[in-house]
């Protein structure tokens, strides 16, 4: 069993910044966000590349075939280039002739242009819109479109004109010049062509698909410098003025359809929105008319895989220099084989199965039920609210990314905030009016919404919010004891500059300056009492040291005695002694 080819276009989470800008630019709305992380719904996607041009992080990208090709093409055997016209945007002129070189340099065997393939898709064209001038003829070159008509407006399939794109004709064209065992890989700007490569019905003609951007990096890869490689031909030259295909009319002016783009039955739509609007006329007005659609703005040369930062104007002069002074050569023979492209027939992508009445609950959560409430204002990505509503029934959308709601529920937060604050809290106008105030504050200074009008001088000293009104400080931080309110208060009091207003926050500090004012008067009486027990140990000290004195004084007369006794009286005063001690 053959394995399923990754997603061509995804999401890279790690640089995903949850902005919604890919929502807003996708011209199909296949992005969805789940858990506030984006992510590219593959059924939808139409590979058109819009995201990854608009992503700003870079967080949308495709998939990077270049490691599978650079294998298909060192695995030996023939390998055939099919570069499309675009590439001269790529390069500069004095490169367009040394590409050749670079693109066998990586193994190619063969290099040749797309245009080749185009020349012979826009004959097609031409014979198939002739048959039947009644009708209006929409050109089928470019995948994006025919991925879109298909998916979101299957009702104008019959409108499409079935011919294969330029890629597929080219590729059918080199298998048969190089043989069935030949590889192809085409080379261009577009990102859709991954996708139409991988279609059932071109299966097997083209073997890969690389953007510009790809070849760049291949380029830088192998070292190879177009500046250092010799010039050359391709291997082919394309007939007529192929070479214009990529830009709005290219088609029309290599099949010679019409030379005029102002006339009313030929049109050049590029871009999505004239592409969608020049769809919608062909279904509301029945005229017939030739359309050569292009997804892109300004045509192939704004492909999302283009390499090159030139701006669109720059890009359209490069391609018209080179198609201009490289004339195509002699109607070649027709050996793209079978030019007939089939159409997927799956049913309208967005029919909408969901109930009014689950539509109105989605409504409901984000609280946009009446009409009036529903501001349409396409910050979410959607046009309008139901379509958003829809899209979270698809699982596409969650009902948080609904902007205006998100900032009402921030809204109601900080006023819940402000109003549960334990600090107090005043709002004055530029006359330090009072405009609002929070309950803590109206307890703090005993007043009621009331005073709302007047001036704050009615309840306190105005001082300081002069002092802040006068410009001189940017913020005025004090503590302030109110008297009046028995109330000491830590007051931080700035401006709000742009609506010319003074916000003033006051935090109760009363209950600390009172046990701070108790710490400080045990401080002292512990202290006080400290002095009287050093003092009164003083006393002790000297009392015991004076008593002490007079007993040793009293002790050195006693033993005076006592030796002068011993000295006259011998053995008899011995006696005596005894006699003294023993009577006591």
């Amino acid at each position: 069993m053959q394995q399923r080819p990754a997603q061509i276009v995804f999401t890279d989470k790690a640089r995903c910044r949850d902005c919604y800008r890919c929502v807003r630019a996708c011209p199909v709305k296949a992005i969805g966000v789940k858990d506030g992380q984006a992510f590219v719904d593959e059924q939808r996607c139409v590979a058109c590349g819009t995201c990854i041009r608009e992503c700003p992080q870079g967080a949308k990208a495709f998939r990077n075939d270049l490691e599978r090709i650079r294998h298909l093409v060192q695995a030996g055997g023939p390998v055939a280039a099919s570069i499309a016209p675009s590439f001269a945007v790529v390069c500069a002129d004095w490169q367009w002739k040394r590409l050749p070189s670079a693109l066998r340099k990586l193994g190619f065997t063969f290099v040749a242009e797309t245009a080749v393939g185009a020349y012979h898709v826009a004959r097609k064209t031409a014979e198939l819109v002739a048959r039947e001038p009644q009708r209006s003829h929409v050109c089928t070159a470019c995948p994006a479109v025919v991925s879109y008509v298909e998916k979101y407006e299957p009702d104008l399939l019959d409108t499409l004109v079935p011919v294969v794109s330029p890629m597929v004709a080219h590729a059918r064209h080199l298998k048969t010049r190089l043989g069935p065992q030949a590889k192809v890989v085409f080379i261009g700007p577009c990102i859709a062509k991954k996708t139409e490569a991988e279609r059932p019905e071109t299966a097997g003609l083209v073997d890969g698909v690389l953007t510009f951007t790809e070849l760049l990096e291949w380029f830088e890869r192998e070292g190879i410098d177009l500046e250092a490689c010799e010039e050359s031909g391709f291997d082919e030259q394309p007939a007529g003025e192929a070479r214009f295909f990529p830009l709005p009319g290219g088609l029309a002016r290599t099949a010679a359809l019409h030379t005029d783009l102002l006339a009313p039955d030929c049109v050049a739509a590029s871009g999505f929105d004239e592409v969608r609007e020049v769809l919608q006329s062909i279904r509301e007005d029945g005229r017939p008319r030739i359309v050569e659609p292009l997804f892109c703005p300004q045509g192939c040369i704004d492909g999302a895989g283009i390499g090159t930062s030139h701006n669109l104007y720059g890009r359209k002069i490069r391609v018209l220099d080179y198609a201009g002074r490289n004339a195509g050569g002699a109607d070649a023979a027709d050996d793209c084989g079978n030019l007939v492209k089939t159409f997927e027939t799956g049913g309208r992508i967005d029919d909408n199965p969901f109930s009014e009445e689950q539509i109105r609950k989605v409504l409901e959560q984000t609280g946009k039920v009446r009409e009036e409430d529903q501001l349409n204002c396409g910050s979410c990505g959607y046009a309008s609210c139901r379509d958003k509503a829809i899209a979270v029934l698809r699982g596409l959308a969650e009902p948080e990314m609904c902007i205006p709601h998100m900032r009402r529920l921030a809204e109601q937060r900080t006023d819940r905030i402000i109003e549960t604050s334990p600090n107090g809290i005043v709002i004055l106008d530029e006359r330090l009016n009072i405009i609002n105030m929070n309950p803590a504050f109206r307890q703090f200074f005993s007043c009621s919404m009331a005073v709302a009008g007047r001036r704050i001088s009615y309840l306190m000293d105005p001082e300081p919010f002069e002092r802040l009104a006068s410009g001189d400080e940017p913020m005025v931080t004090l503590t302030v004891r109110h008297e009046k309110y028995n109330l000491v208060c830590h007051q931080i009091i700035y401006k709000l500059a742009e609506e010319n207003q003074y916000v003033g926050i006051f935090v109760n500090i009363t209950s600390s300056m009172a046990n701070e004012a108790k710490l400080r008067q045990l401080q002292s009486e512990t202290s006080r009492q400290a002095r009287e027990l050093l003092e009164h140990q003083v006393r002790m000290a000297q009392q015991m040291a004076k008593l002490l004195g007079e007993g040793t004084a009293r002790g050195e007369e006693l033993v005076r005695n006592l030796l002068g006794m011993t000295d006259e009286g011998g053995d008899k005063k011995d006696g005596q002694l005894w006699d003294m001690y023993t009577s006591k």
